[in-house]
């Protein structure tokens, strides 16, 4: 088994007073060659979306992208004719493929809204754009992992252009959870949405990852009640 680690601290930032951004691998303003990506997945921000701001209509091609948003609500429009509200325990993909624009707003009056946004590589190339959404909020159960994004569609989950998945969960102090790879040859990115963990040596506090990879399962300690955050991508 080989592993990756990101600490919170050397992620890029970047606050322009509505939004605080945090990049975990190069993007925009922040750009580190040790941080391009992790396998297939290219892109997660953290970001903190002030009241009544947002993204205007922007482009995207050939990527993946999942908004998940962790508190407060988005409001999406898109070139495909999609509308509406991502709000808090919602999970949103869009393949861009051959070419799509959309905006992200934040329509809370008085209300800053917590979300990650993250690109992976596509399997293939220039495909119809696409959009979906599913909340998981009622589905969510304590001290096991929900199936978010899958590669076939499985626990109900949404599905992406590529061979990747997401899973999501949060866990008393003590745990030990085994996680195994879904795609033979995958890695796994943790990230820690809150607590704090060990897998084998390493200590992870909130917001820290690992990159996990070569290596067909392994096993995370709980340290503290944890919100952990697992997207398993292909490696080459």
């Amino acid at each position: 088994m080989k592993t990756i680690y990101y600490p919170e601290n050397e992620r890029g930032k970047n606050d322009i007073g509505w939004l605080k951004a945090n990049f975990s691998f190069s993007f925009g303003p922040y750009y580190n060659p040790e941080k391009i990506s992790f396998g297939a997945l290219r892109v997660l921000n953290d970001d903190v979306i002030a009241a009544n701001r947002g993204f205007g209509m922007h482009p995207h091609d050939n990527m993946e992208i999942t908004t998940i948003v962790l508190k407060g609500a988005l409001e999406h429009k898109d070139s495909m004719g999609n509308t509406g509200v991502i709000n808090a325990g919602d999970v949103q993909i869009m393949s861009a493929g051959r070419g799509v624009t959309h905006s992200e707003f934040n329509p809370l009056p008085d209300e800053d809204t917590e979300s990650l946004q993250i690109w992976i590589y596509p399997k293939v190339r220039n495909i119809k754009p696409r959009y979906d959404q599913k909340s998981f909020g009622d589905s969510i159960k304590h001290n096991t992992f929900t199936t978010l994004i899958s590669p076939d569609a499985s626990d109900n989950a949404l599905v992406l252009n590529q061979d990747t998945t997401f899973v999501r969960g949060s866990f008393d102090e003590g745990k030990q959870l085994n996680y195994t790879i879904n795609t033979p040859g995958n890695g796994a990115y943790v990230f820690v949405l809150e607590g704090r963990v060990k897998i084998e040596d390493q200590l992870l506090n909130k917001r820290d990852a690992l990159g996990v990879h070569d290596t067909a399962s392994f096993s995370i300690d709980t340290l503290s009640a944890t919100s952990l955050l697992i997207i398993e991508v292909p490696m080459k």
